[in-house]
């Protein structure tokens, strides 16, 4: 029995590393972050629904790896975010949300709340989140910027998960490795404390396993659709604030403007005096004070000399 228990335990020593070194990025905190796609080269577009499932292969891009000579799979997930003015924000989300259906995408948050403005007025403003394949979503912020009245901001930032997605998929091959191997030595066990060990560490793989793939799936997931999050305001809410003709938030804004002026004016004269001026007048200073001193000595030593001159000639 111990001649078959002891390559058992070598066995389960050696795909014990197979646990370790769990990915640091979780799907729930990468959720959080917001993501999208960017890709160069060529494309290959891929749908999914709200549920997750896939409709096509996943969008990457190919670019040939430098070192290794070998044709790699570039993964950028992508989020962008965009602030707008209109007249109506509940009927902008609706047509977002519009938008974002016959694209293939879908609505993964929206909400409509109201905001007062500086004058004590009540007005609307949206917020809405929607997912849409990668490669329209150009296109997606041209439409939402097109019915816009002002863009008060745009953002686009994407994450390259090229190294996680491919440290996974290394992963994988070796959770499958050693599950396929466990299950031979848990069919060919005879002992039943043998086999119970053996069990035991096989659901310990197809645990990984299962957290492995889901990890995967997030990431082409999240590289087929991208991200964008639509902060949709009222025109009421950024109107400047009037009293008859008159509008003091306007009036504030050039006199701030003229302190930081006025600020900057005086801090470019104090450091051009103490880095120029001053550098300078001692420069000049000192050699024109040992000149005057100089000259000076030398004339008194003169008007002495004549005037012991003259002293004796009179004498």
């Amino acid at each position: 029995m111990y001649k078959r228990i002891i390559p058992i335990l070598l066995f389960l020593f050696l795909f014990a590393g197979c646990s370790t070194g769990r990915s640091a990025l979780q799907p729930e905190a990468a959720l959080e972050k917001g993501t999208g796609l960017v890709s160069g080269g060529d494309n290959r577009s891929q749908s999914f629904d709200a549920s997750g499932q896939s409709g096509s292969d996943s969008s990457l891009s190919s670019y040939s790896g430098e070192e290794s000579g070998q044709r790699l799979e570039r993964m950028v997930i992508k989020n962008a975010n965009l602030s707008i003015v209109v007249e109506n924000p509940s009927e902008s989300m609706d047509d977002v949300s519009q938008m974002a259906s016959e694209m293939g995408g879908y609505v993964v948050s929206s909400n409509l709340t109201q905001v007062r403005t500086d004058r004590g007025v009540e007005v609307p403003q949206a917020r809405i989140t929607i997912r849409v394949p990668s490669d329209k979503l150009e296109q997606a912020l041209e439409d939402i910027k097109t019915g816009a009245g002002k863009v008060l901001s745009e953002n686009v930032s994407g994450e390259d998960v090229t190294k996680e997605y491919t440290d996974l998929e290394s992963r994988l091959r070796h959770l499958n490795s050693a599950e396929e191997k466990l299950s031979q030595i848990m069919d060919e066990a005879a002992d039943t404390e043998d086999v119970l060990r053996v069990y035991n560490r096989l659901v310990e793989v197809q645990e990984e396993i299962e957290m492995v793939k889901g990890q995967m799936q997030y990431y082409e997931q999240s590289a087929a659709l991208s991200a964008i999050s639509v902060t949709i305001q009222a025109n009421e809410a950024v109107q400047p604030l009037k009293i008859g003709n008159w509008q003091p938030v306007g009036v504030a804004k050039k006199a701030i403007q003229a302190l930081i002026n006025t600020l900057q004016f005086f801090g470019d004269a104090a450091i051009w005096l103490g880095l120029f001026v001053l550098p300078v007048l001692l420069i000049i200073y000192f050699p024109i004070r040992f000149a005057w001193k100089g000259l000076k000595r030398l004339f008194g030593s003169k008007k002495s000399s004549e005037k012991d001159a003259s002293e004796q000639d009179e004498g």
